[in-house]
């Protein structure tokens, strides 16, 4: 082990995850992978259950640990559903950092100190998170002086995330290295994730470049609104935005804002985002939208678009056929779609897999449409699916992520949300859109186009396979997996085989020739070295189906 530990960059903060794991009952695990030298002193008996335990280390360890568990809490095809609700409690909130460290940020950003950048900076921070911490302020621009937000990253932050992210992909390489049932986690593809989605966060212009994208998409909207970016005021880790003067959802509630209005207005944002554009905010909770205007016409203000999802368009395709096969209860209709979104780790047994979704299908279809819980639908489907050897794409998983937030916090607040109800109208649009003769038409030319390439291509092509088939140097390559196994195998029996035949044609000629202990040596010789190489073949042969 201490060969292995040589190869860790930051020594310390690993002890310390060690200790944070022992501390709340995880001694064993940290014994099986070895790490158990690192640990001191006596664990604290479990108190919890497993997924509040595991809440609470993620919180201990601190932001990039949070980060992790916020993202995992999106793949219910991996994580068990009891861990998944113990992880949307995980705050995002950390102690402010002291407003001079932030000031001398701002300054090493925008390479002029606070008081030229901007006419006046409240000291007091807005928000304080493991990434960033925002302050109120007030910028002079040419249409005159504009109350922004200004978003400034954590003194260090980038250090400490990357520090941890090297770990993590260390200790993941580890659990599978040591634990095999753990690689139906998929622990190095999660921090793989983890590692895409916290690198874009940290960047604040790729999150200025997503509410550009945003404002654009819903630039003709008047329910939906999102922050102006002051780009003169903003840099990789400093962002300048509008500071939206509104209220806090359920703060909107407390002052006699619609609830159905604000439910109906923020599900028609992620409906459009999703199917639409396929451009969609990854993390819409309560706190991550301001509400704006007056009580009975209120605005939603979309906030800290870091996060985000994409679909391309063949999988908003997919995607709005699993939606209608579930509004037909179409069991068989949900699984042809659910298995062109995913992508087939190993042979898929279809006719197992039809009867897993038509089994899952069965808590949701065949209710009115006021009770079917559609995020609920796409999680337990994704679940499903990568049972039987399907992976399925984060981002889709994240739709059903954001589809749950909004259903969840939109029947807090409006208990005769029916979401089914509400994208009826969407899906009309999107279905008639799809078979439209205009989309028709031009489906049919990029076809056509595809054809006549190929059609073109096709003699020269041939051409230059006669040509190689004429002068010799046309080859055929046959790849097939198994056969150095399977020639090995052979070999290994022929060999085996002409040994104990040998020994028994050499034990025939002895006896008869009434070489009776030498020639009874050599027939015991023969079925040893049999029964020897059958058993070493079946251990073999055992050790390579469990790989």
């Amino acid at each position: 082990m201490a060969g292995i530990l040589d190869t860790v960059k930051d020594l310390g903060r690993l002890r310390q995850i060690v200790q944070v794991l022992i501390r709340h009952g995880f001694g064993e695990l940290v014994k099986r992978v070895g790490l158990g030298s690192l640990g001191t002193g006596k664990g604290t008996k479990s108190k919890g259950t497993l997924a509040e335990r595991i809440r609470l280390v993620i919180t201990e360890l601190g932001p990039s640990f949070v980060k992790l568990g916020q993202i995992l809490s999106t793949r219910p095809d991996l994580i068990p559903a009891e861990i998944i609700e113990e992880l949307k409690k995980l705050q995002d909130q950390v102690p402010p950092v002291d407003v001079e460290q932030i000031k001398h940020q701002i300054q090493l950003e925008l390479g002029a100190p606070v008081e030229e950048v901007f006419a006046e900076f409240d000291l007091t921070p807005l928000a304080s998170a493991s990434i960033g911490q925002v302050h109120r302020a007030t910028l002079l621009t040419t249409e005159g002086a504009k109350s922004v937000a200004v978003k400034v990253q954590r003194p260090n932050i980038k250090e400490t995330i990357e520090r941890d992210i090297d770990l993590l992909y260390w200790l993941a390489k580890l659990i599978e290295r040591t634990i095999p049932e753990a690689k139906t986690y998929q622990p190095i593809k999660l921090v793989t994730e983890f590692d895409r989605a916290i690198t874009c966060e940290l960047d604040f212009t790729l999150e200025a470049d997503n509410a550009v994208k945003f404002a654009k998409n819903f630039q003709h909207s008047t329910d939906v609104r999102f922050p102006f970016i002051y780009r003169q005021a903003s840099a990789k880790r400093v962002m300048t935005l509008e500071f939206f003067d509104g209220h806090k959802v359920y703060a909107a509630i407390e002052k006699g804002y619609s609830g159905e209005k604000i439910c109906k207005a923020t599900l028609g944002l992620i409906i459009q985002a999703v199917f639409e554009d396929g451009f969609f905010h990854a993390d819409p909770h309560p706190g991550n939208f301001i509400i704006l205007g007056a009580p009975e016409a209120p605005v939603i203000g979309a906030i800290d678009l870091g996060l985000v999802g994409r679909l391309t368009p063949q999988m908003r395709e997919k995607t709005i056929d699993l939606m209608i096969a579930a509004v037909q209860e179409d069991a068989r209709g949900i699984a042809d779609a659910l298995y062109e979104i995913g992508t087939p780790t190993r042979k898929v047994d279809r006719h197992a897999f039809d009867a897993e979704v038509a089994r899952l299908s069965e808590k949701y279809l065949g209710k009115q449409l006021s009770d079917i819980q559609i995020s609920g639908l796409i999680q337990d489907l994704g679940g499903g699916a990568t049972r039987y050897g399907l992976e399925i794409p984060p981002d889709f998983l994240m739709v059903g992520k954001a589809l749950m937030t909004i259903e969840g916090v939109g029947k807090e607040i409006y208990p005769e949300l029916d979401v089914f109800e509400e994208m009826k109208p969407y899906f009309m649009r999107l279905l008639w859109a799809r078979y439209s003769p205009e989309r028709v038409t031009h489906d049919l030319v990029r076809t056509m186009t595809r054809i006549s390439g190929a059609a073109t291509d096709l003699p020269l092509l041939s051409q230059e396979v006669l040509d190689d088939l004429r002068k010799g140097r046309l080859e055929v390559r046959f790849r097939e997996p198994m056969l150095p196994v399977s020639v090995d195998v052979l070999g290994r029996r022929v060999y085996s085989g002409l040994v104990v035949m040998g020994l028994l044609i050499a034990s025939g000629v002895l006896l008869a020739g009434e070489s009776y202990l030498i020639g009874g040596l050599f027939t015991v010789a023969a079925l040893g070295w049999g029964t020897l190489h059958t058993t070493w073949a079946m251990w073999l042969g055992r050790k390579r189906r469990r790989k």
